[in-house]
């Protein structure tokens, strides 16, 4: 039978062990990710500005806390939040940090000063106004994500295609540009091209 001392010890331990798995800025990033689609290492790679071999050893620390799973497919290993409970926990984290840390306010208005153009609107005000055709709705997102869960009635143009297909978009509505959530910088590019 576990002491006392030996039962916290142990709890504990556990508990730190979940805690390493965010205790690294781009793994955290890759969470982020993972939070909108399961992906391959090559994908994440690509995504988070890393070598393969780099972000594959954050992707084994995050599987060791417990964070991640994984699944073959075919030659490939796809990554992929452990359970919703992570999501929940990423955003009750990133909360935390908003209202914990002033530096994050910072960096952000500092970042969207010069942005003046944005305007920031809530999930269901925009549902309001794509369903009254105000607007036309972009998920500016890898095509992925968007066939992962996006927005009713929005429109998949990834940043990447947005150049290209510009010319075929409505030009009697107000266009709006989505992505993947507060800290997302794709809607930025893309309200930057358009």
């Amino acid at each position: 039978m576990l002491s006392n001392r030996r039962f916290k010890d142990l709890l504990w331990e556990q508990f730190a062990r979940l805690a390493k798995g965010l205790a690294n800025p781009k793994r955290m990033e890759l969470l982020d990710l993972l939070a909108q689609s399961p992906r391959t290492v090559e994908a994440l790679a690509g995504l988070a500005g890393m070598t393969v071999a780099n972000t594959s050893q954050h992707l084994q620390v995050l599987k060791g806390s417990a964070l991640v799973l994984t699944e073959r497919q075919g030659t490939f290993i796809v990554y992929r939040l452990a359970s919703p409970a992570v999501e929940d926990f990423l955003t009750a984290f990133r909360r935390l940090a908003e209202t914990q840390l002033a530096d994050v306010a910072e960096l952000t208005r500092s970042f969207l000063k010069d942005r003046h153009l944005l305007e920031a609107v809530d999930q269901q005000a925009l549902v309001e106004r794509v369903r009254s055709r105000e607007v036309t709705l972009l998920d500016v997102r890898p095509v992925e994500e968007f066939q992962s869960g996006h927005i009713p009635g929005a429109i998949s143009v990834p940043l990447a295609d947005l150049k290209r297909r510009m010319a075929s978009l409505p030009k009697d509505r107000e266009l709006v540009a989505y992505c993947r959530g507060p800290y997302c910088v794709l809607a930025v590019e893309a309200v930057g091209l358009l």
